[in-house]
């Protein structure tokens, strides 16, 4: 027992002549038998020509399933087998050996599985659930997906009517009035089915482009209604504005400065009182 612990802490190193590539680094591994090999890479391509096909008994439920794969094989690699005989999905399945679920990516000879080794095989009810959801929701987008498709392919011709009715118009035609409203309510048909399409990623972007376009359709029909309803003669013709009448001007009136009027205007005759008073007191002094 001391000299395996000792072989598995320092591995037998290899000669330059015994190895091809000489002083490269080799890990090594101890599988369950005590041997000590050199440690396997999953990423490269195993030879399962040389390892040897064991064959593995495996239960499910009532029944017995013998199963022929090579020792170097995967758990993985084994349930992929066990599906084609059971008809089960390689996700719902869950391998217990010795009593214990095993990775998929585990090594059948490194976990202990032998020649005629009993595996349990067994339902595994998240996974299964978790499965059912992913296929529901992928259905789901799948089915959004393709009704968007199908409006996309309507809207095509809509739009179509809708361009052909917009150079009529703008070229001075008429067209009858319930054709540019049954195109309004075809189109308004095509976004209410829009509006009720549910869907996520890629189909919600879509659909969210059909409803723009939808929208701008609708757009310029209601502006096509109103030119259509125009009368031609009046569509360019622009109404020029009545001249103002003239206004009237008041008589210029002369401001002049007659000084010789104004200097020959007759003084005030001297106040009477005055006059009065004075030859009063003369008298009144004569008097005395």
């Amino acid at each position: 027992m001391m000299r395996m612990r000792m072989n598995a802490a320092n591995p037998p190193t290899s000669k330059s002549s015994d190895m091809p590539n000489a002083g490269a680094v080799v890990d090594w591994e101890l599988r369950p038998g005590g041997m000590l090999v050199q440690k396997r890479n999953p990423d490269s391509d195993r030879d399962s020509a040389l390892a040897p096909v064991v064959k593995v008994r495996v239960k499910y439920g009532s029944s017995m399933h013998e199963v022929f794969i090579s020792s170097q094989a995967t758990f993985g690699e084994l349930k992929k087998q066990l599906s084609a005989l059971t008809g089960l999905h390689p996700q719902d399945q869950k391998l217990l050996f010795k009593d214990k679920e095993r990775d998929n990516t585990a090594y059948l000879d490194l976990s202990g599985v032998k020649n005629r080794s009993k595996i349990v095989l067994l339902e595994d009810p998240t996974s299964q659930e978790r499965r059912y959801l992913e296929m529901r929701r992928n259905a789901k987008m799948e089915k959004a997906a393709k009704s968007v498709s199908e409006i996309s392919l309507e809207v095509d011709n809509l739009a179509g009517q809708v361009s052909a009715l917009e150079s009529l118009i703008s070229r001075g035609g008429k067209v009858a009035e319930k054709d540019v409203l049954s195109l309004s309510e075809l189109l308004m048909t095509q976004l209410i089915k829009l509006d009720g399409i549910m869907a996520d990623g890629d189909a919600k972007l879509q659909r969210r482009m059909q409803v723009s376009r939808v929208q701008k359709y609708v757009e310029t029909l209601d502006l096509l209604k109103i030119k259509n309803a125009t009368p031609n003669g009046n569509r360019q013709t622009a109404v020029p504005p009545s001249p103002a009448p003239p206004r009237q001007q008041s008589p210029a009136v002369l401001v002049t400065t007659k000084w010789e009027t104004f200097d020959a205007t007759p003084a005030a005759p001297p106040s009477t009182s005055t006059t009065n008073s004075k030859l009063n007191w003369e008298f009144f002094e004569e008097t005395r």
